[in-house]
């Protein structure tokens, strides 16, 4: 009895084992991925003399856009953090329009270029637009040229539709008839308010 349990304590353990170093690994990338933004902040601050808020809205534009199927990253050369490429404009009001409605205090803007994956093609103008509140960014955007995937939605049917309880009703001129399913199997006849 006891030497089935033993295959089994080994494999949990191993499991448990698997699972530690995989956390262990994400953790580690997390925390890789954490210190060169650190430092790309870093440099843009104290090597370009760029705003924190600028050079904080750059770095994650070139984490995000080394996301994309078409840039392997950002490279921002010193003019990207001047007035004429860069800004903080005080917003006070929803950064956007569509699913970013919160609301921010100041909306950064900042220039760079996009190198491609493939290495043969030019580089892309980017431009990268991010809302803070205070110095925490909370809302990003950014032209970005590979549109993203969207979901398709069913296309809908106008000819009948599900009235109360479920039924189905047709309508024809201010009438409507609806049909229910119960014991009775009777019609009813009901008249559309307006």
């Amino acid at each position: 009895m006891e030497s089935n349990f033993a295959p089994r304590r080994l494999l949990r353990l191993v499991g448990r084992l698997a699972v530690c170093a995989s956390l262990a690994c994400a953790v580690s990338a997390f925390a890789d991925s954490l210190d060169e933004r650190n430092e790309l902040i870093h440099h843009f601050v104290t090597d370009f003399k760029a705003n924190p808020l600028v050079a904080d809205c750059a770095a994650h534009g070139n984490f995000i856009a080394s996301t994309s199927s078409a840039f392997d990253h950002v490279e921002f050369p010193p003019a990207s953090f001047d007035a004429s490429h860069s800004a903080i404009e005080p917003w006070n009001d929803s950064f956007d329009e569509k699913k970013q409605r919160i609301k921010v205090d100041n909306v950064v803007t900042v220039e760079g270029q996009g190198m491609p994956k493939d290495g043969g093609s030019d580089p892309t103008p980017l431009k990268f637009r991010c809302g803070y509140v205070g110095s925490q960014m909370l809302a990003f955007g950014w032209n970005d040229p590979v549109p993203p995937l969207r979901a398709r939605a069913e296309p809908r049917s106008t000819h009948a539709t599900k009235g109360k309880h479920g039924a189905k009703t047709k309508a024809s001129s201010g009438k409507s008839k609806t049909t229910s399913k119960s014991s009775t199997k009777s019609t009813k006849k009901s008249t559309k308010k307006h």
